[in-house]
Parts: structure tokens; sequence; C-alpha cells
């Protein structure tokens, strides 16, 4: 008899040696409200509620999506589900608010203690508990960030560190300064920079790794081949290299043996690129937990259930060599990824 995934719950896992229990899989927030064009905002509420249902306890969002507007919508959730879920909420990437494709990185004592206070007015929470720094500001080094961070853990304004987009190196050395429980970078088929140094770097020191956008913003499920003609002008996958002009057509042919497989196992692409992902906590003996995005419960039914396939060495090996042959950048500005540090 075949299983309904449709209401089975995930597997849970810990989030650090010390950490608490949590689903393997989280779910991304950001385009719930922000960056992947318009939305029905009956629907991502019902989907929060369902992803809660399946078992998904962290969930992941940050103060510049939406320049808040983000922690906003979801703040009713989190408030009514509080001692459920687990909240994740980033600072450090800083939107012009006259051009909001404009973006800098600021980490500095001052703009951290006031992101926190802002996350957690809008949050509408006294603790957040794993906060992260979404992207390493040059100018500052990363002890003095995560010094920052340490003091708004002894406050009690936040229970756990992550880190986002950095190299090994760099988080060994935050790491040296307070425990880093979450390192949250691009992590999929098609982004496997992060195997370089980062991946290696999180398993030494027990710091769970999670990868954002494993299913390649939606690209690797084939919902879209040429995001600038198929995609809505507010969405931001627009503006990303890899996913335009030629780029767009040599990587779209690349899924072709993600599509024998998905028809292999009567499964989706986006299962197999998802599982492709779970199956490296096995793989890699230690804690991975993707944070697919996704605002429709249809959705978030089919990437859970992707927790529950096994790929065999046959498979992985088939998929293995996809990431070489990408082609573009992850980001229009390569200093918003730790790729070209690693």
């Amino acid at each position: 008899m075949s299983t309904d995934h449709s209401t089975t719950r995930i597997a849970t896992t810990r989030l650090g040696t010390d950490g608490p229990v949590t689903g393997v899989q989280g779910l991304g927030c950001m385009g719930m409200n922000f960056g992947y064009g318009p939305t029905d905002a009956d629907e991502a509420r019902a989907t929060l509620e369902r992803a809660l249902e399946l078992g998904v306890t962290l969930f992941d969002t940050a103060d510049m999506y939406g320049s808040g507007e983000n922690e906003k919508f979801l703040s009713p959730f989190f408030r009514a589900h509080r001692e459920e879920l687990l909240v994740a909420t980033k600072f450090g990437i800083v939107l012009d608010p006259e051009d909001p494709s404009r973006r800098t990185v600021r980490n500095d004592t001052a703009h951290i203690r006031k992101s926190v206070e802002g996350s957690l007015a809008r949050l509408g929470i006294d603790t957040i508990d794993l906060y992260y720094m979404h992207r390493i500001d040059p100018e500052i080094p990363i002890e003095e960030t995560v010094g920052t961070m340490a003091e708004l853990v002894a406050e009690g304004k936040v229970r756990r560190l992550g880190l986002s987009e950095v190299t090994g190196d760099e988080l060994r050395r935050a790491h040296a300064v307070h425990p880093i429980s979450a390192l949250q970078s691009e992590w999929s088929l098609f982004s496997r920079d992060v195997e370089r140094t980062a991946v290696p770097a999180a398993k030494e020191l027990g710091v769970v790794f999670v990868p954002y956008s494993p299913l390649g913003r939606g690209f690797l499920t084939g919902s879209f081949v040429a995001a600038d003609k198929e995609l809505t002008s507010g969405d931001s996958r627009r503006t990303m290299p890899r996913f335009s002009g030629d780029n767009a057509a040599a990587n779209a042919a690349l899924l072709e043996p993600v599509r024998k497989l998905a028809e292999r196992r009567g499964a989706t692409l986006g299962q197999i690129a998802l599982a492709w992902v779970q199956q490296q906590a096995t793989l890699r003996d230690m804690t991975v937990v993707p944070i697919p995005g996704t605002r429709k419960r249809s959705r978030l039914a089919e990437n859970t259930a992707a927790t529950r396939i096994e790929l065999d060495a046959e498979e992985l090996a088939l998929l293995d060599p996809i990431a070489d042959s990408v082609r573009g950048g992850r980001y229009a500005d390569p200093k918003f990824t730790s790729a070209g540090r690693e």
C-alpha cells in the first residue's frame, strides 16, 4: 500500500550537539511576500500552518526581505506557535530605500544592535532562536562581528548564532570567538562551491549546514527556463546571470539526468534535486537541514516527501557532474557569495 506523503511528518534531527530538535527540512520564508513576484497571502499563511503539521519547525526569514515586511508577515504565525517552532532571522544586508536593487553590507556593532531590536519588534517575540550574519562585511573582522553577536546571546535577545556565505577559514575564526550553531549557504546540484572549505569546516566543528535555495531558486524544478521572459518584472531571479539568455538555455539542458531519474522514480524533478541535498547528511556524516522556500501547500507536500527518497550510488554518480557545467554566477554582484573566497 502506498503512503500518503501529504500527511506524513518528516524525521527530526538536532540543531547542533546540544541544540533543540528540529525537522530535517526547514522552510525558507522569503518568497511569502518578497522577491518572487505577486503572492496569495492566504495561501502563504495556510502553507506555514501546514508546514508545522508536517514536522517542519525551522522557519527562516531576514530583516532585508521586504525591508522588514517579511518578518511582520510571519509574526502572527510565530507568536501563535512560539513553543513549537524555531525562528531564524538575519542582519547585515541593507537595501537602499530609493532603489531596493542596490544593496550594501553592514556588520558594525551599532547596526547589529539596531537590527536585532528591529527584528524582535517586528517578529513580536522576546528572543530569536537563531540569529545569522547575512553576509560578511570586508571592512570589519569577523571576530568583531561575532563578538557583538555573542553579547546578544548573553543579554538573552538571541539563543544561537549563525553565519551565511562564509568560507571554512572564516567559520573557524568565528567559532573561536563564540560557538556557531549553523552555517547557511547556497548548496544544490547547481551550486557546490561550498564543498571546498565550508562544508568540511562545518562538519569538523559540529556546525549544522543549512542549504538555502536547494532547488536552485526553482530552476531545478523545471518550472521556468528563461527568467527574463517567463517571470514577472518584480522577480529577483531576472537579475541572476544563470537564469537568462544563453546561460539559461545551457543550464536547462543540464536537467536531463534529473528528469530521467524523476521519471524512473515516479517523482518530480524538484524531489530528486532536493533528495540529493538531504542525502548529503548521510553521505558526509553531518547534520544538513535544507530550507527550500515555497508559499504553496502543494509544493510543501512535494518538498517534505523528498526527505524520504534515498538515491543509490548509481543515481548519485549520474547527478554528480552537473554542477561543473553550470553557466553564470549565482548573483550579478559576486560580493554576495562566498564562492570567490573558497
